[in-house]
């Protein structure tokens, strides 16, 4: 996409959702924002490469169920198009397959519409760090199996990192934080990822609190 905006400018957003009472409650809260700034809305996904390249978006929040619109389908438009876009869905529904084949199709995130605010925050400006993951938040009942909380247990440098990650420090922010290379912050993650069986940075968080590994903190908000 044509002149990328500075880490300075606000992360420039397009809602999508056909219920013009969310989506504009969501514009709302999103305005409120210093760093964030929606820049069109839109009751369909018609045109929306049009529209994502009219405003230089980086990022598109849409909905999934919507009139003459098959999400998965979108998604890959989207993501073929315009490979710099990120795409976060925002859903209802907790559908694993769903889930699944949304984020092959390209979608960076997906979002429960009852997911707290600050999670919803954090995944948008999340767009912009330098190794930008995958975050789900699907309430509890909704989770894939395979997202379910692992027996195996995190070794106390694991648990100290990952709560870390529950901080929304960066790997490199840990790195200085723990006095490790950087590299060391991605091994410990690797191993916590492969313990847990998370799909992303807040599942893992997610899992590691539900067993009980890691303390929940408020300010990660609640999703069921």
């Amino acid at each position: 996409m044509a002149n990328p905006a500075s880490e300075a400018d606000p992360i420039r957003i397009i809602a999508v959702d056909d219920h013009s009472l969310l989506r504009n409650a969501l514009c709302e809260l999103l305005d409120l924002q210093g760093d964030l700034r929606v820049v069109a809305q839109t009751d369909s996904s018609a045109a929306l490469v049009e529209l994502a390249v009219e405003h230089r978006a980086e990022v598109v929040l849409l909905d999934v169920e919507m009139p003459n619109h098959h999400a998965p389908t979108v998604v890959g438009e989207l993501s073929r198009a315009l490979p710099d876009l990120q795409v976060l869905i925002l859903s209802m529904h907790g559908d694993p397959q769903l889930i699944q084949e949304l984020l092959r199709q390209g979608a960076r995130s997906y979002l429960h519409k009852s997911t707290h605010h600050e999670t919803l925050l954090s995944a948008i400006r999340n767009i912009r760090n330098v190794d930008p993951h995958t975050i789900i938040a699907v309430p509890q009942q909704g989770r894939p199996s395979a997202f379910a909380p692992a027996p195996s247990g995190l070794s106390p440098r694991e648990r100290e990192v990952l709560t870390l990650v529950a901080h929304a420090m960066s790997n490199r922010q840990i790195a200085s934080e723990l006095g490790v290379a950087e590299g060391t912050v991605k091994r410990h993650l690797r191993n916590i990822f492969e313990k847990l069986e998370a799909v992303s940075r807040v599942d893992a968080v997610n899992k590691a609190i539900d067993a009980q590994l890691i303390v929940r903190r408020p300010s990660l908000g609640d999703v069921g």
